[in-house]
Parts: structure tokens; sequence; C-alpha cells
């Protein structure tokens, strides 16, 4: 995993280990907790940090994990989680599969982004925009990693990976159901006083359908360039843009923004990086004055990018050659094949005319995957009617 040391998100001080379940301010002596190796750094929550230790340091781990399970971000509009439902999880967590840890958690239509990202189109333009400046990283971070979706991508083509996000829930998620061990995962605000990552330059910075989601936009973005230091580059997919209607609760930018934001980036349609990977061809950067009609932008930045696109054949965007896959698991049979149904209306709205796999299949069949791109099955793999799904997924 990457070695980042950690910084206090109020001082800025170094933080060093108190134990196995705390992390100290070395200035101040202010604490913070960790469950499962990812510290909890939000700051404006200091009852609950001071709960959360409480009982951790009175060996009542699994009472400060619910607590931490329950906490949700700014946006959060849904009911709280049970605890009833979460303790079961905690201690049901090395059985359960990932769609009952969704369930246990109440994540309601998040959860069924979550469990369906693997075929939805908005992550299949991420993996396309990766692959098109693919240029063989060694270390990556990425912000907003949700449950980790890009991290598991990263980490099987023998990158080092590190990951944060706002909602801890979602990193322990990742930890025991997507990405495992071999990943540094840590809690904190973009927008906290001192981001508590300090100056240590890795190769790649992602951030994946959440850019929009932030206020401070020029200041979180010059704290992902310093990550990405003086040879690293950026890659961020799926960015809203405020001149076009969309389902996000988040703070859609537009496309004289974008420009304004990222004057040496190379900026692309979402959709057309998706179209990219189902056509097997180069995905074609525009200007951003021309891109005033799509509904998100993908950009990449920084001193480290491949400086043109790829063609999309034999990278990222295809699963590895030993992946076991799966008959996308939005198919139902229906009369002697199958079709799709849909996790909710909502979920259908957003993706159904942008989906890749159709709406109907012959399946399953089994595929003797072996990752080389002209074999019969690439096509049916890149649209995503076939799909690598985590093994407890």
């Amino acid at each position: 995993m990457i070695p980042f040391d950690l910084l206090s998100p109020e001082t800025g001080h170094r933080l060093k280990a108190d134990g196995a379940h705390a992390l100290r301010d070395v200035e101040t002596g202010a604490r913070w907790p960790v469950i499962d190796g990812i510290p909890y750094l939000r700051t404006g929550r200091d009852s609950l940090v001071a709960a959360a230790l409480d009982h951790l340091d009175h060996d009542r781990a699994e009472d400060a994990l619910v607590l931490l399970l329950a906490d949700q971000d700014d946006w959060w509009t849904g009911p709280p989680a049970d605890p009833d439902a979460l303790r079961r999880l905690v201690r049901e967590r090395e059985s359960a599969s990932l769609r009952q840890a969704v369930e246990w958690l109440g994540w309601g239509r998040v959860g069924d982004y979550f469990v369906n990202r693997w075929t939805d189109p908005t992550f299949l333009a991420g993996l396309s925009l990766l692959e098109a400046h693919w240029n063989n990283p060694v270390c990556a971070f990425e912000l907003a990693c949700g449950i980790g979706h890009y991290l598991r991508e990263l980490k099987r083509r023998g990158v080092k990976v590190a990951g944060a996000d706002v909602v801890f829930a979602k990193l322990w998620v990742a930890r025991h159901w997507v990405v495992g061990e071999k990943a540094q995962l840590f809690c904190f605000d973009a927008t906290s006083p001192n981001w508590p990552i300090p100056e240590a330059p890795v190769d790649l910075v992602i951030c994946n359908d959440a850019f929009y989601f932030l206020d401070d936009k020029p200041g979180i973005l010059a704290c992902l360039r310093q990550t990405a230091g003086e040879e690293g580059w950026l890659a961020l997919s799926h960015i809203h843009n405020s001149g076009q209607p969309g389902f996000s609760a988040g703070k859609a930018i537009s496309s004289a923004e974008i420009e304004e934001l990222f004057p040496d980036g190379l900026v692309y349609d979402d959709a057309e990086l998706t179209r990219a990977l189902v056509e097997a061809r180069t995905p074609q950067p525009r200007e951003p004055r021309h891109l005033q009609a799509c509904e998100a932008f993908s950009v990449v930045a920084g001193p480290g990018m491949r400086p043109a696109p790829r063609a999309l054949v034999d990278g990222i965007t295809l699963p590895p050659p030993d992946a076991a896959l799966h008959l996308n698991p939005l198919y139902v049979p229906d009369e002697g094949g199958f079709a799709i149904r849909w996790p909710s209306e909502r979920y259908e709205a957003e993706y159904a005319s942008l989906a890749t796999y159709p709406l109907h299949s012959d399946g399953p069949e089994a595929i003797d995957w072996a990752g080389k791109p002209d074999a019969p099955e690439t096509d049916r793999v890149r649209r995503r009617e076939y799909v690598d799904l985590p093994e407890r997924w």
C-alpha cells in the first residue's frame, strides 16, 4: 500500500499511532479513532469522535464501529441506519454478501447505485478515461472513493492504492468486500482546514462522480494537484454540467468553469468515453466551449498525463485474464431469454438511455475469459452484458 503519513485535519500536526485503535496529534495530544485500519478524521464531529474513542478505550470495539457506520455525509436525505441492522452486519461481516451489507446499512437508492456500479455507464466512462491516458502508474490516490470500485481495478493491475471518503461506512465496505487489506483508506472531509495527506506525491490522482459535490472546487483541486506532485496526473470523471438537467443533488459546473479550472486539461463528454469503449476506439477530447450540451464532463490534467488518448482495446476497461465473469445481475429470466429489471424507477430514468448492455440477452452461457481483446466474447464484455463482480457480491 502507499505509506501515507497522516496529519491532523484540525491543526496540520503529524499524527502518530496511539495503541491499536487511535492516532494522536503529536503537538496537542488530540486523538482520533481507527477501526480496521481506517482512521476517522472528520472535523465537526467532536462528540462522535469522543464516544467512539471511549468505546475503543474500554474494549467495546463493536459499539464504536456501529457509531461510525451510522455516520453520513451532509447530502444524505434518507432515514438513519437501524442500530440492530448495523450490529448484525458487524457480527456477520465474514459471511454476508455485499448486497446484504448495503441493505443493513440502509443505503436505499445509494445502495442500488453501489451494487450495480460495475455495469453503469458513468463507471465505464471513468475506466475509459484512465485507459485512454494510461501510463503504468505505480501508485494512485482516489478522493471520494466510495466502496472502492476503481481502487479494485487499479490494485488488481499492480498499482498501490489509497482512498479517502467522507463516509466511514463506505470505506469499511471497501475494506471487507471490494478492495481488501492492501489499500490505505482514511475518512476525512475534503473541506477540512488541513488535508490529512502531507506532501507525498503519487503517480495518479482520481476523483470520479464526486467533484461536482464539492463546495471549494478551486481549493480542493489545488490539493489534488499537490498530491499528484510535479510528475503525476489527474483524472476526474463525470463532473455534472450545470447547463443541463440531471439527477444529482450536487453543485454542477459550467463548461466555462471547466476551462478555467483545467487550463492544462483535455476535456471529454462523459458519454463519448462510454461509446468509445463499446466501439473499441480512441475517445476524442473537445474544447469545453463545444461541450455545453453534454450531461457531464471528464478531464485529465497534470504534467504526468499521457498527452494524447489511445484506443480502448486492451487495458483497464477489460477484466483481468483470471476474472470469473457473470451475466449482468440486472438480467432476469424472460420468455426463454433474459431481460433487464431495473432496481428502481429513478435508476432506470438515469441510466437506461445510456446503458451499454442490450435490454435482452440470450445468456447465460459459460464464458472462458482469457482477457484477450480479440476473443469472440469480448464485445459482450465491453458492453457489460457479462461482468466481473467481487467474490462476495
